[in-house]
This record gives C-alpha cells, sequence and structure tokens, in this order.
C-alpha cells in the first residue's frame, strides 16, 4: 500500500511547484469562464432567441478558437521543451511562427465568416422542431453578434501567442493578470451596452458583442505593454521583432509534429460543433439548454483543463531535460490527483445543478433539461479529467498524431455517429443522448490508459535544436 502510495502522491514540495504553476491558470481561467456565464446569464435574460443565436456563433466561433489553439500547440510542445533546455532563441523562434501562424488563420477566419456565416448558422435550425418565426428571429441575432464579434479575431489570437509562451517559460502571472482587465472591462462593458444603463444606448446582443471585443482589445494591450516593459526578465523577447525568420529545419520540425495537432483541433472543433447540431434535431430548446450545460460546465471543468496544460507544460519541461523518469512520475502522479479533485467538483455540479437554470429567462422545460445536462456533466466529469490528462501528456513529447487518432478521429468515429443515430432514428431525449456520447469516453479512457503505460509519448525532441 505505501508503495502504491509513493507511486500516486506526490511530497509537499512537489504539491507546492505544482500550484504555483496550476493557481494562476485557475484563476485566470476561473473568472474568464464565469465572466462568460454572467455574459451567457445576461444575454439570456433577453430570451431564448437572443441566447439560442448567440449559442449558435459561439458554436462555429468555438472551431476559429481550437484551429488557434490547435496552430499554437506544436510550436508549445518545442516551447516548453526549449525552456526547460533553458534555450531562449528557440523559444523565441517559436513565438515567432505562432505570431505569423495566428495572422494567417485570423484572415481565413474573417473571410470564412463573411462569406459562408448565414449558412453555417442555419444548419443549427431545424425546420421541422421550430417555427418559422422563431428560426426567422434567432438568425437575425445571430448575425447581428457575428458583425461585431469579427473584430475580436485577431486580439484573441495575438493574446494566445503571448499568453502560451509566457506558460511554456512558467510565467502564469501576467496572462492571469491581462484576463482580470479583460474579464472587469467586458462586466462593466456588458452592463452598459447589453440594457443601456447609465445612458448608454440599449443594444442588446450586439452589446455584449461590443463588450466581449473591447475586452478582447485591452487584453491584447496590457499583455503587450507587460511583457515589453519587463522584457530583461524575458530573454526570449530580445529582438522578438527584428525579422519574422525562423529556422526552416525548426518549421519543418514544427510543421510535422504540429500539424496533427492543427487538424486535430480543428477537426475535433468542428466533430464537437457536429454533435451539438445533431442535438439541435430536438428543436431550438434544446440549443437553449445544452448552451446552459456548456456554459455552466465550463466554469466547473477550469480545474480540469488547468491541470491538463500543467500536465503537458511541466513533464514538457522535464521531458525538454532529458528528465524521463521524472517526467512519467510527475506525470502519474497528476492525473491522479487530477481525478480526485475532479471527482469532488463533478460531485458539486450535480448538487448544485437543480438551481442553477432559474438565473435565466427561459421556459421551465428548457431548465429541466438544463439540469439533467448539468447532471450527466458532473458525474462524467472525474473521467473526463484522465482522458483530458492523458491527451496532453501524450502530446507533451510529441506524439501528436497518436493524439490525433486519440482526440478527433475518436469523436468522429465515435461520438458522433452515436450523437447523430440516437437523434435521427430513436425517440430518446436530449438528456439520454448526451449520456450516451458522454459516456463514449470510457472507451477512450482504456485506450489512453494503453498509451501511458507503453511510454511510448516520452521522448526529449530538443536535444540538439537545428539550425538553417
Amino acid at each position: 500500500m505505501s508503495g502504491l502510495r509513493k507511486k500516486l502522491i506526490g511530497s509537499r514540495a512537489f504539491y507546492a511547484s505544482v500550484l504555483a504553476l496550476l493557481i494562476p491558470m485557475i484563476v485566470q481561467q476561473g473568472i474568464t469562464q464565469f465572466v462568460n456565464l454572467l455574459d451567457n446569464v445576461m444575454v439570456g435574460r433577453l430570451g431564448t432567441a437572443p441566447m439560442s443565436g448567440v449559442a449558435i456563433v459561439n458554436q462555429i466561433i468555438f472551431i476559429f478558437n481550437l484551429t488557434i489553439f490547435g496552430g499554437l500547440g506544436g510550436a508549445s510542445l518545442f516551447g516548453a521543451q526549449f525552456a526547460g533546455k533553458k534555450d531562449h532563441e528557440g523559444v523565441r523562434y517559436t513565438l515567432r511562427f505562432r505570431l505569423v501562424f495566428s495572422v494567417v488563420v485570423c484572415a481565413l477566419g474573417i473571410l470564412i465568416f463573411l462569406l459562408f456565416g448565414e449558412q453555417l448558422f442555419q444548419l443549427y435550425l431545424n425546420k421541422e422542431s421550430s417555427s418559422p418565426e422563431e428560426i426567422a428571429s434567432t438568425l437575425g441575432y445571430a448575425k447581428e453578434y457575428i458583425a461585431i464579434m469579427l473584430f475580436g479575431l485577431l486580439p484573441f489570437a495575438i493574446n494566445q501567442c503571448f499568453s502560451s509562451t509566457l506558460r511554456d517559460v512558467g510565467e502564469t502571472f501576467s496572462p492571469m493578470v491581462a484576463s482580470l482587465i479583460a474579464i472587469c472591462v467586458n462586466l462593466t462593458g456588458n452592463y452598459l451596452l447589453i440594457y443601456g444603463s447609465f445612458g448608454f444606448p440599449k443594444m442588446g446582443v450586439a452589446g455584449a458583442a461590443l463588450a466581449t471585443v473591447i475586452a478582447r482589445w485591452a487584453e491584447m494591450g496590457y499583455l503587450l505593454l507587460r511583457t515589453w516593459r519587463h522584457r530583461k526578465q524575458f530573454p526570449f523577447l530580445q529582438g522578438l521583432f527584428r525579422h519574422f525568420q525562423v529556422p526552416l529545419s525548426l518549421v519543418k520540425q514544427i510543421a510535422v509534429t504540429g500539424t496533427p495537432l492543427l487538424l486535430n483541433e480543428t477537426l475535433w472543433s468542428i466533430g464537437t460543433a457536429a454533435v451539438n447540431m445533431c442535438y439541435s434535431f430536438r428543436g431550438l430548446e434544446a440549443v437553449a439548454a445544452t448552451n446552459i450545460n456548456s456554459t455552466v460546465w465550463n466554469l466547473f471543468a477550469i480545474v480540469m483543463a488547468a491541470m491538463g496544460n500543467a500536465i503537458g507544460i511541466l513533464s514538457g519541461q522535464l521531458l525538454g531535460a532529458n528528465d524521463i523518469p521524472g517526467a512519467k512520475d510527475t506525470v502519474r502522479k497528476l492525473l491522479f490527483f487530477s481525478v480526485c479533485v475532479n471527482a469532488v467538483i463533478g460531485g458539486l455540479i450535480v448538487a448544485v445543478s437543480p438551481f442553477i437554470p432559474y438565473i435565466y429567462n427561459t421556459e421551465p422545460s428548457v431548465r429541466q433539461t438544463a439540469t439533467h445536462l448539468l447532471m450527466v456533466s458532473g458525474s462524467f466529469l472525474p473521467l473526463s479529467a484522465y482522458t483530458q490528462g492523458t491527451y496532453f501528456t501524450i502530446r507533451s513529447g510529441g506524439k501528436t498524431f497518436i493524439t490525433f487518432l486519440f482526440d478527433c478521429v475518436f469523436t468522429w468515429v465515435v461520438c458522433l455517429p452515436i450523437a447523430f443515430c440516437l437523434c435521427q432514428f430513436t425517440g430518446l431525449s436530449v438528456v439520454w443522448v448526451f449520456f450516451f456520447v458522454s459516456a463514449a469516453d470510457i472507451l477512450k479512457a482504456g485506450i489512453g490508459t494503453v498509451m501511458l503505460v507503453s511510454g511510448i509519448w516520452a521522448k526529449n525532441m530538443v536535444g540538439d535544436r537545428p539550425e538553417n
């Protein structure tokens, strides 16, 4: 028993070092998700149609966000290992790569939204289960919201470039403060612009979008100013903008390693959006209920997300320092810690699930459905924490093609067919469909365990940094 305890539970010094990295990320993500919840509630007070319109747009923007995360993730794998090796020039190269990639993706994203946005939104509007008036109203709100949100795509991407690089080198305070500033701006903007408080125009859905855009620009402004004023603390910033050259050999390495990750995040987000589209077969009430569930779940799942990032960063740094046994030991203890903590959080979600939907101004049937969805989400949170940690572990050693199969392909081959078949060919409620889709992670956890035990992920990728 003592041997097992030693393998799964770390020392006080171990948890102190973990928490030093973890707490700022939890604070940052927690406050961000709390604001997202308040944002969602404020829009939800306008009615089901506005909330559904915003939810549909956010499903599509979610694909853009994950594409950014995926593209930056490949560079982050190298950035974390360069940081572990104390190779500041290598970290600088990865940041340049991220910036160029982000600008290109932003341009493509804006173009797609402008050309095909309405057609994409209509995919979520089921003519058989919703009236023409409901569909027209929801679509109108969606178009109003996206017209303003497009101006926030670029600052979002730049924020992710700098925040992810800072986290790679162990600096989590600056991204946290930047998020706090954005949150204050967003909340204030929501209050003033959605309802027209203190003489400001009552803009409704458009006000929510404008507040978000202003907040993202404020976040970017602070982050750039803060890091630049303290550039001596971050050697990788020195000479960052002299040119945007990156060694071709490193670009190739990032491309080879990062392309599966990019495809994974992009196709996974599309697959997730498609699963939610299947839920919309049950009508706009199902759209509203799943929106409430996902928003609340994201708030409670911040520890899971932060733990996943921490596992990826810490294991990546140890792998970069060529401490393979230390990386394996750290991953094992962090996975156990994450599952235990998220079991408690999952129980809390189940406990409060009957009460949370009442903060929304929507129909009783929507509230009831949202309650049941939250119960399912809370019950499966420990399992989700384990699969999340497994994903970040495998990718920390550059096994991104395996993570592509593990995450994206699993969503398309297992989760999406389950959702589609159950929604299309059965009379099961959206709650039961959601339950069976969530339960599929049991298979995913089994596959992840085999991969972890095999040790194929434990690889140093930056032993000898390539030159031009």
